[in-house]
């Protein structure tokens, strides 16, 4: 008969031998919901909502298992924003943004409904460049960023730009870029780049400034011109594209994609999610997919991508005053 003394070694070493069994993906499958939402602040068909899908194509099963993207478009993506601030901080409500709503919107909106520590960001999943571009309203002969600098001086009730949304990044960069030419360059706001690109390339606006990606399937028309990209190297999908830096403006930013949480998240859920997105981002077909639309797929942690969004947000806070754009203006 066993004694009491082996009982108890035996059940200690039993219990022992299940301490020892990798606790983490027990609970934090427990700290996960069955399906979790992706939120994108813009309708579906667009980048940012290519990235959000092929996120959760990633995603699901690595981090739940159910994973659907929730389209709420509007205000710019503050719709979005506030309804991620007031779900439940338990990993199951995920933001797709680019910075904007946090490095740029504090600054040229009086009091939007949320503040950036209302959101925590988790992962960077991919970036991209900005770049400017002509159509036919501007003679064939400018061919460069300092060919139209001087074409706009010359012809100032011409010289205009559109980009496809104000208060967007591509209008700020357009507007800082006429800052630092010391050319007055009118914006023309459009209601996103179908419209914008439409009349770039129809003669009814001089210049264009939006992402990249968005100029790639029109270059084989030949009806506009890239002038410059904002990157601080050319990109890979247009390697003789010049950037801004190389004709002489220091203008210099590269947009990104990031993951966002509410603020109570704890954090055993967010480096979940972080490591799932690593993993997501660096599969090969996931950069083939993001390529089609001018991106990079590139990851950043929590703390490096905390980092960058407050190096983003001191750049706009200088930068926006000087620009004199409020979203009410």
């Amino acid at each position: 008969m066993t004694d009491r003394r082996q009982f108890t070694a035996r059940l200690l070493g039993t219990l022992g031998a299940t301490a020892a069994l990798p606790l983490w993906p027990r609970l934090a499958s427990a700290q996960t919901p069955e399906v979790v939402r992706i939120v994108v602040g813009f309708p579906p068909g667009g980048s940012t909502d290519n990235v959000a899908r092929r996120l959760a194509e990633k995603l699901r099963g690595a981090y739940a298992p159910t994973m659907l993207v929730d389209n709420r478009p509007g205000a710019g993506t503050q719709i979005a924003v506030g309804a991620v601030k007031e779900a439940a901080a338990d990993g199951g409500t995920v933001l797709l943004s680019p910075p904007a709503p946090f490095s740029v919107y504090p600054f040229t909106y009086r009091k939007p409904p949320y503040a950036p520590q209302d959101v925590v960001p988790v992962a960077m999943v991919c970036t991209f460049p900005f770049a400017f571009a002509v159509g036919p309203a501007v003679p064939a002969s400018v061919r460069t960023l300092p060919d139209f600098i001087a074409w706009a001086k010359a012809h100032p009730a011409q010289a205009a730009f559109g980009s496809p949304a104000a208060g967007s990044t591509p209008h700020l960069l357009g507007s800082l870029l006429g800052k630092m030419a010391g050319v007055e360059l009118t914006h023309v706001p459009y209601r996103g780049d179908g419209p914008g690109l439409q009349d770039l390339m129809g003669g009814q606006v001089a210049g264009y400034s939006t992402v990249l990606g968005s100029y790639l399937p029109q270059l084989r028309s030949g009806r506009l011109r890239l002038l410059a990209v904002s990157g601080s190297a050319r990109s890979p999908f247009a390697p003789e594209l010049p950037t801004y830096a190389e004709q002489g403006y220091a203008l210099e930013n590269t947009e990104w994609f990031g993951l966002f949480v509410p603020a109570r998240t704890p954090q055993a859920v967010i480096e979940r999610l972080a490591t799932a997105a690593r993993a997501a981002v660096a599969q090969p077909d996931y950069a083939q997919g993001l390529a089609e639309f001018g991106m990079s797929a590139q990851f950043v942690g929590p703390k490096e991508l905390a980092a960058k969004l407050k190096a983003d947000t001191d750049f706009w806070r200088v930068q926006v005053p000087r620009i004199g754009f409020t979203a009410d203006s």
